[in-house]
């Protein structure tokens, strides 16, 4: 999928950051990959892309810093996208981001509704791929009555008592053990408790668990509103975990002390390139009458390159930013992740890597590279 050279702007220099400016770059772009930090950006030197020290929380800097720019990726916090996403709509900056945070999400779609503009926000894995993958479920079917979403970015394998290294951001790690999560239950969307209704899941003979976290769902309850009569998003984790989060950000009060809580994951569940992601959609719903289900099951493993996260989440963002230049997204306003189809998103260059690089149930992969064949 060719198109012209754009001048794309990412902000965060972290972990997924740095492979996204990667991956436009390769594609031809002229990329500046943007942080606070000068030794972060001294870290990801080299790689292609030109690299400049912007505080994101520097509105006026970084209105300065986008006026020339086509496109801004943030691979920041959520706490910033607020004021990026607004600073994008004034300088006429088309704006994507990975936030999984609800309210930050609210916002965008509020100032998008006169945006000339595109703001597609909740880009990457979950919200993101899962999203595509979750409407593309739905549409398998006359009548839907459940589809089920779950997600694990988990350490190959685990060592210390979480049995978790954090593998992405440590801020949106918290934020999605906190706050509520949107599910649909009996045809009406409503509003459960993060860290609760935990299920045991085996996948390929491995155990995990599964329970409500935020945001992993994106606007997908909007988007299905009247056709599901149950929708459910759920993070994979290896058993024992969510008892041991909930002691720490409830039984001990960290959730009012994220500064503490956050030290603890950095010193107790360090960065590992050793991981794994796992993604399994299952939908049950009538087709020509009768009762049905269907699952697609993936899993990707980390590499010496990159993460399995970094590799999902990076891939997940650049090929909505890909379907976007190619003009098969909305080109202003506010744009969801399930604007796209499946067989579109898998079309890109970056998102065939999520039907390629596949590791395991080789069904679900023939199914998704055969719809990539198919819309190429």
């Amino acid at each position: 999928m060719k198109t012209e050279r754009k001048r794309i702007a990412v902000l965060g220099a972290g972990q997924i950051g740095v492979i996204i400016a990667g991956m436009l770059a390769r594609q031809g772009h002229e990329v500046t990959l943007a942080d606070a930090s000068a030794e972060q950006l001294a870290l990801a030197a080299g790689q292609g892309f030109a690299t400049e020290t912007v505080d994101a929380a520097d509105l006026e800097r970084l209105r300065a810093f986008l006026a020339d720019r086509d496109i801004v990726v943030s691979a920041c916090p959520y706490f910033l996208n607020k004021g990026i996403a607004r600073v994008a709509v004034e300088t006429g900056t088309h704006y994507f981001d990975l936030t999984e945070d609800v309210a930050t999400t609210a916002y965008i779609k509020e100032i998008g509704a006169g945006a000339n503009v595109a703001l597609v926000p909740q880009c990457g894995l979950a919200p993101g791929f899962i999203c595509i993958l979750g409407a593309d479920m739905a549409a398998r079917f006359d009548t839907v009555k459940t589809i089920k979403m779950r997600v694990g970015a988990l350490p190959l394998y685990p060592t210390n008592a979480l049995r978790y290294n954090v593998t992405w951001s440590v801020d949106g790690l918290i934020n999605e053990y906190c706050n509520p999560c949107e599910i649909v239950f009996d045809g009406k969307p409503i509003l459960v408790p993060a860290l609760e209704g935990l299920e045991g899941v085996m996948i390929d003979g491995v155990a995990y668990e599964a329970f409500n976290t935020s945001g992993g769902l994106g606007t997908l309850t909007e988007t299905l509103a009247g056709k599901v009569r149950d929708m459910s998003y759920k993070t994979l984790r290896y058993p024992g975990h969510a008892e041991i989060m909930k002691l720490l950000l409830r039984g001990l009060d960290l959730a009012d002390d994220k500064e503490t809580m956050r030290r603890i994951l950095k010193q107790a569940a360090p960065f590992t390139r050793k991981d794994v992601v796992v993604i399994f959609v299952t939908g049950i719903g009538e087709k020509a009458g009768r009762l049905e289900e269907d699952s697609v099951v993936l899993r990707y493993d980390g590499s010496e390159e990159m993460s399995a996260i970094q590799l999902t989440t990076a891939a997940g963002c650049v090929a909505m930013v890909e379907l976007f230049l190619a003009g098969k997204l909305p080109q202003a306003g506010f744009v969801r992740q399930e604007d796209a189809s499946l067989a579109d998103f898998l079309s890109t260059r970056a998102g065939s890597r999520l039907a390629r690089e596949t590791r395991s149930d080789d069904q679900a992969k023939l199914v998704l590279v055969e719809e990539a064949r198919d819309a190429a």
